[in-house]
């Protein structure tokens, strides 16, 4: 029991290390902190004590505190060091303590105390615990912990889990002398559990209640949330923390791998925009032909007349009709080597510049028609707007092209966002910045939207599952929208949607029945899938108009799904041919077959698109070996591998021949949908990553290094492209 002058001589020393430590502060972590509890406050403060020399259990800890809060902590320590005969000023000044506060709190204590899943992927996420340096480079080494960057490094991935029990009388807590750098994985921490019970079984019962009645038992401030830049300026030790720049806090507050994104997708794909002549992109024609009908209400498949044999198209002005016939011509009848593709600049900039005309035409595009109205929004959006604009046929040809451009930055980029303050945020930046997907979304197609929406699942996907963080409340949103929105906008990806059952309802803060939100909405997704195939199964049958004229009506899908079924081995031959006598064609179409003047990207292109892939897979974080178990990971690489299938059979029955000797129309390009879930798969067998001499992972040069590729593989495709088209 301690004497009225042992507690006197506690009380001034507790203010002695206030004074001293008056220049502490709190940096901002986790977007969903609370402030804990006076009892947590004083549990915290005790299992790190690291006089203690307790076990670690891997959970993240910050040094947090203030001047008043400090000096409540240090009196509650002076309190049982005046019994234990630990001299708490020398304590405070020499110790370094950490206050572990969970990132959850709020949400954790709605959905109930932590489950076996969360501890268990707490103890497994720990030991790859690290801080992203790709998001914020300059996070890595912070300055103002020079004098205790022993203590932090060591305290910083850990956090104390029991007190010993010879230790029961050790001080209680001591100053913090800097604020800890950001962790990546603080998000999806479990609370520290029986905070009370701590302070009991280090203190003793009878030091507690004293701390307690002293009012010396400390709060916490509850830390800002992750998306809230940390302060420009600290001081720690009396040294003076270098500002950090506009563009320090801008990578932190969006991901360096976002902007990234937006700025080169925005620039390369207005220069894709602009140097496609007019309904040169990819079927480019019957894709504005679907838009347009869109855009005027025309949701379903509508039948045309058409001599040749069952169509289905709608109207559009002639005006632009004319456009299109004058393309068509042109980009099909070519001269060779070294002349250039475009046959008269002049005759393009006359054509566009006629007013839209009032008058109308059927025109055919029976292979678009098939599709929902959900990818030609954007598109639609863009013609909304010329109309209203009263803009000629070549503004209303950019305009619908620059909204489906703008649809896929917004949703693409929000995909990356999420990925923000983790390293694998630049697998997702390298597959959205292909020089197929970026042409793509400068062109008038319903892949822009498809593309958007398979990058937008696979982020949130890999986020929640492969790295088993919990995703946000408009992450949540959108993952479930994308699973109902993606299998009506390319049936082939309706198996990539369905993935969302496998992610972990803990990690989608679902308790109790809203377990099955999951499955709902997986099950919404599959019968609008199913709607739409039986809405526009009749569109299958005129798919042969869009081959040679001897082969009009040898495209039968019926005929070739009885053929799978009773004879598989023979499809299974004609796959392997086909593999034998394309691969090479879908590998070089995967980074770029610009258009319908079918330019292949140049081989840099591809190196330097190679070299951003192998880099990004280098030194992506360690996926998360309990939310992506093996159970998991084998699902989802069986139906990456079926949702391939997919695409075999598709263009198998809807566009291929009866007889014909390989699976015909196939691109590479309808694989980048699937590269992020499939690299993801990857990355949780192959735990190789890139270290430097003092074993973390580099973040600033890695991220340059990428950049600079894309920029490279889309400077050189846009050069080549504009070379061979217009000379």
């Amino acid at each position: 029991m301690s004497t009225s002058a042992d507690r006197k001589a506690a009380d001034e020393s507790s203010t002695t290390t206030s004074n001293a430590t008056e220049s502490v502060n709190t940096v901002p972590e986790s977007e969903n902190s609370q402030p804990s509890s006076p009892t947590a406050d004083a549990s915290s403060s005790a299992a790190t004590n690291p006089i203690a020399e307790q076990p670690n259990t891997g959970a993240a800890t910050r040094d947090v505190a203030e001047p008043n809060k400090l000096a409540a902590t240090v009196d509650a320590a002076a309190n049982v060091d005046a019994a234990t005969g630990v001299d708490a000023t020398e304590t405070a000044a020499t110790k370094g303590v950490t206050t572990d506060t969970d990132a959850n709190a709020a949400e954790a204590a709605a959905d109930g105390p932590p489950t076996a899943t969360d501890t268990a992927e707490h103890n497994a996420n720990a030991t790859d615990a690290a801080p992203s340096e790709l998001t914020d480079p300059e996070a890595s080494t912070p300055p103002h912990t020079a004098a205790t960057s022993r203590e932090a490094d060591a305290d910083n991935s850990a956090v104390a889990t029991g007190p010993r029990a010879d230790t029961a009388d050790a001080a209680i807590a001591a100053a913090a002398t800097g604020a800890a750098e950001s962790r990546d994985d603080t998000a999806a921490e479990p609370t520290v559990p029986s905070s009370s019970d701590s302070v009991a079984e280090l203190a003793g019962a009878e030091e507690a209640e004293r701390a307690e009645l002293s009012g010396t038992t400390a709060t916490l401030v509850a830390e800002a949330p992750e998306d809230t830049a940390a302060p420009d300026d600290t001081v720690a030790g009396g040294a003076q923390v270098v500002r950090r720049s506009f563009t320090q806090r801008v990578s932190q507050r969006f991901g360096a791998a976002t902007i990234a994104f937006v700025l080169l997708t925005a620039v390369f794909g207005a220069i894709f925009s602009v140097l496609t002549p007019p309904f040169w992109g990819h079927d480019e024609i019957t894709q504005f032909g679907r838009a347009y009908q869109v855009s005027h209400g025309g949701l379903l498949p509508q039948r045309i007349e058409d001599d040749r044999g069952i169509s289905y198209g709608g109207d559009v002005p002639a005006s632009v009709t004319e456009v299109m016939g004058y393309a068509l011509r042109d980009y099909t009848t070519n001269p060779p080597e070294p002349g250039r593709m475009l046959e008269s600049r002049a005759a393009y900039d006359t054509l566009g510049s006629k007013p839209v005309s009032d008058l109308d035409e059927p025109v055919w595009f029976t292979n678009t028609a098939a599709y929902s109205p959900v990818p030609y929004i954007p598109a639609a959006i863009g013609i909304r707007v010329a109309e209203a604009l009263g803009l000629d046929v070549g503004g209303l040809v950019l305009s619908t092209r620059i909204a489906g451009l703008l649809g896929y930055l917004l949703v693409a980029g929000f995909g990356l966002y999420a990925l923000r303050k983790y390293r694998v945020q630049w697998l997702a930046f390298t597959v959205a910045v292909l020089p197929i997907a970026v042409f793509q979304a400068g062109t008038v197609t319903a892949d822009t939207m498809t593309n958007a929406l398979a990058v937008l699942m696979s982020a949130l996907l890999v986020k929640a599952l492969f790295l088993g963080k919990r995703l946000s409340r408009p992450e949540i949103a959108a993952l479930l929208a994308t699973t109902v929105l993606l299998p009506v906008s390319k049936p082939t990806y309706v198996l990539l949607a369905m993935l969302i059952v496998l992610v972990p309802p803990s990690r989608l803060g679902f308790t109790g029945i809203r377990r099955g939100i999951t499955w709902l909405f997986a099950l919404i997704g599959a019968a609008v899938f199913g709607i739409w195939m039986k809405i526009a199964a009749p569109t299958g049958d005129g798919m042969g108009l869009m081959r040679s004229q001897d082969q009009w009506k040898s495209v039968r899908p019926g005929d070739q799904l009885t053929g799978i079924l009773r004879d598989p081995l023979h499809f299974l031959h004609v796959f392997a041919d086909s593999v034998a006598l394309r691969d090479d064609r879908w590998f070089t179409q995967f980074f770029g077959e610009l258009g319908f003047a079918y330019i292949d990207v140049p081989a840099i292109t591809i190196l330097a698109c190679l070299l951003a892939f192998a880099v990004s897979f280098a030194v992506a974080d360690r996926m998360n070996p309990v939310t992506a178990d093996r159970w998991r990971t084998l699902l989802t690489a069986l139906i990456i591998a079926a949702s391939v299938a997919m695409i075999y059979v598709t263009l198998y029955m809807s566009f291929t021949p009866v007889g014909f000797y390989i699976i015909d129309g196939v691109q590479g390009r309808y694989f980048v949908p699937l590269a992020i879930i499939g690299v993801a798969v990857l990355l949780r067998w192959v735990p190789l990553r890139f270290t430097n001499a003092e074993a973390k992972t580099p973040g600033r040069g890695p991220a340059i290094v990428i950049v600079s590729a894309s920029v490279v593989a889309l400077l050189a495709a846009a050069w080549k492209y504009y070379v061979i088209v217009w000379g």
